[in-house]
């Protein structure tokens, strides 16, 4: 097929794989967007009739009808705003922001800029799911009463979202295109097992106008997989269960009759109701196409992605025992940065717009984030700590007072600050007279398990190797590994290792080498 539209890929993960699969039989794939140096190298073999960029940054967007992204769940507001202001049509997969205030902006971009904003959830476009929607408005089970799915798994899990934000979001969005509303009422229960806070199991009631009730249960601690749903009606009832090989929707005629003021149960034959076998992705993508012309999606566009994410905050506050007028993950009076409910962010702490604060995080009094960092889960900011721009720290990392990380600064898994030369149980040193400042300056890297002794200073665009021991300042674009840690290269500014001439030129032309100090000339 050939749908004469070109459309670009942004993220090559294992989903985003998927959507350029699709779209190279479907004929429209023209672009992929992979940060990844060694998958790009992959994807110009595999995919030759598609252009290949390192960030969306780099793409002429002019050249392209429309947009997929498939990249992590936190970058999708960036992305897709960025592409939206642009005013280009955009297919955003689930979930296509962290929460409401960001869906919303997304959605009032798109109708600002007249451009279609649409959010992948791919099983309104499973053929069974189609077919369900139409024996329901038919009146094949009569008044739709009670729906019910479960979505069961093992693994994999998740450290940083739970089985709710994981695997319900399909279920929601299924629910509101069966019924045509939103639930007025949400409750949610589960237990957590594997990580403190981090749901493993749910099960959320939802109830909604017309006596309508649903039930989502889901799991990634079962041991075989699952995904069935069962509609209830006045009239009968219907099953599917996707995890199944045949796949069959089945209509029974079953129900409870009320004869003379009595119950009576009816239990007729059960039927399997035909429907054409198709992809959901080839026609969720087929959808989007379709309208690259700007005419009015009809389904899963920006109001549904918001809907769902509505729900979703909900039954989290109902889980977490949140009170509902509390905004989930956000402590700002304007809630222009995202803080997890499960994080504490005390008084006199500056937080910059955009940045985002993770699972069973603490930052102190005093201390200044800037804008668009993002801060993992477990990490510790001590008081008076400042941290610049577009900062990014990892999991289990601890910032203490005397450490300063100027913009862009990369911070690896479990690496290591230190505060004070010689520490000792028996005689505290508290108090600022006693820290040893560290400068981490601008994007510096520093690599997973590292250890950087207080009194250091790293140099802009330095690379620390993973678990090396920083004992002394380590120059501009150095690669530093081992304990102690020694120089072994030089860098550039993406962090690719430079050579250079007799003369100390690199081989780029925009680097010079001399007395053990790296020069950037420009270009």
């Amino acid at each position: 097929m050939n749908t004469n539209k070109k459309i670009c890929v942004i993220g090559a993960g294992r989903w985003g794989t998927n959507h350029i699969k699709t779209l190279k039989n479907l004929g429209a794939l023209a672009g992929i967007v992979e940060s990844r140096d060694n998958r790009r190298e992959e994807l110009k073999t595999l995919f030759p009739e598609a252009t290949l960029y390192h960030s969306v940054s780099d793409v002429p967007l002019e050249e392209y009808d429309g947009f997929t992204v498939a990249t992590p769940a936190e970058t999708h507001f960036e992305v897709g705003s960025y592409l939206l202001r642009h005013g280009k049509h955009v297919l955003i997969e689930k979930p296509i922001a962290l929460n409401t205030k960001e869906a919303g902006a997304l959605k009032e971009l798109a109708d600002k800029h007249n451009v279609n904003l649409m959010v992948g959830h791919v099983l309104l476009f499973h053929p069974a799911i189609i077919k369900i929607k139409e024996l329901i408005d038919s009146g094949k089970i009569g008044k739709l009463e009670y729906i019910y799915s479960n979505r069961l798994n093992l693994g994999t899990v998740r450290t940083e979202e739970n089985i709710l934000w994981s695997f319900a979001p399909h279920d929601i969005s299924i629910f509101e295109y069966f019924i045509g509303s939103n639930p007025i009422e949400v409750v949610s229960r589960g237990g957590a097992f594997l990580t403190p806070g981090i749901h493993d199991t749910t099960m959320t009631s939802l109830t909604y106008p017309n006596n309508v009730v649903g039930h989502i249960f889901v799991s990634w601690l079962h041991p075989f997989k699952e995904h069935r749903m069962v509609m209830i009606g006045s009239k009968g009832m219907m099953s599917f269960e996707d995890s199944s090989e045949e796949k069959d929707i089945l209509f029974y005629e079953k129900g409870i009759d009320w004869i003379q003021g009595e119950p009576i149960k009816r239990d007729g034959p059960t039927e399997v109701i035909p429907y054409d076998k198709g992809f959901p992705l080839t026609n969720e993508i087929q959808y989007f196409i379709d309208h690259l012309d700007g005419s009015k999606l009809e389904i899963a566009d920006g109001q549904n992605a918001f809907d769902v994410l509505e729900v979703l905050e909900k039954a989290t506050n109902s889980l977490q025992g949140t009170k509902e007028d509390e905004e989930v993950g956000s402590t700002a009076a304007e809630s222009d940065f995202f803080v997890h409910p499960t994080s504490e962010v005390d008084a006199g702490v500056t937080v910059g717009e955009g940045t985002k604060i993770w699972h069973y995080s603490h930052v102190q009094s005093g201390s200044s984030l800037g804008t668009n960092v993002s801060i993992g889960q477990n990490v510790n900011v001590g008081n008076n700590v400042t941290i610049g721009n577009s900062v990014k720290i990892q999991n289990n990392v601890s910032v203490y007072e005397g450490v300063e990380l100027e913009d862009y600064v990369f911070c690896g898994p479990s690496m290591v600050f230190t505060n004070i030369q010689r520490p000792r149980s028996e005689f505290p040193q508290r108090g600022t007279e006693f820290y040893a400042k560290t400068l981490v300056k601008k994007s510096a890297s520093i690599g997973a398990n590292a250890t950087i002794v207080c009194g250091s200073t790293i140099g802009q665009y330095a690379f620390i190797g993973a678990g090396a021991v920083v004992t002394k300042d380590v120059p501009a674009f150095a690669m530093v590994v081992g304990n102690p840690g020694r120089i072994i290269g030089w860098v550039n500014k993406q962090g690719y290792k430079l050579e250079f001439d007799d003369s100390g030129l690199s081989k780029c032309g925009k680097y010079q080498l001399e007395q053990d100090t790296v020069t950037h000339l420009g270009g």
